[in-house]
């Protein structure tokens, strides 16, 4: 016969970590702290990098230099995330993979200003080949969540 638990332990852990960015992840978060959206180049292969990387997926070099991103892009893939984390944004939200102008892959982030009431609709609003922009918060830390992607035309809210 197996043996049922009677008793259940409920608890809260909470971490705290330090995580240490790199050169490539440092320059990405200064960048941000400025308002700008630096990714890495390789100039054997041609391409550029966002999320910046150190080395090439096709040339197997180091990346050899950074250009700016354009603050412009369109959406590769999105989603509407109707379950939230503790100490994030309350659910829903939208949230795309943004290819931005100038580069090569997609970075992922909010999408702000989009009307989440009617799921289906707001699906079609962000799903992919749409164009957004990039806006940045007035106060940034250097971080991913200095910025977010909002529809084009839309107005900044």
């Amino acid at each position: 016969m197996g043996h049922a638990p009677t008793d259940i332990v409920s608890d809260t852990i909470s971490l705290q970590y330090n995580y240490s960015l790199g050169q490539v992840a440092g320059k990405f978060m200064d960048g941000l702290k400025e308002g700008k959206i630096l990714a890495t180049h390789c100039s054997k292969s041609g391409l550029t990098y966002l999320p910046p990387r150190d080395y090439c997926e096709q040339s197997f070099e180091p990346c050899d230099g950074w250009v700016e991103a354009g603050l412009a892009g369109v959406i590769e893939q999105s989603t509407i995330v109707v379950r939230g984390f503790d100490g994030k944004r309350p659910a829903p939200q939208a949230i795309a993979f943004v290819r931005l102008d100038g580069t090569d892959c997609a970075i992922p982030n909010y999408i702000d200003g989009v009307d989440l009431s009617d799921m289906r609709e707001a699906m079609k609003r962000i799903e992919p080949g749409t164009r957004v922009r990039v806006v940045f918060n007035e106060e940034r830390a250097g971080r991913i969540t200095d910025f977010t992607f909002h529809l084009l035309g839309a107005e900044q809210g």
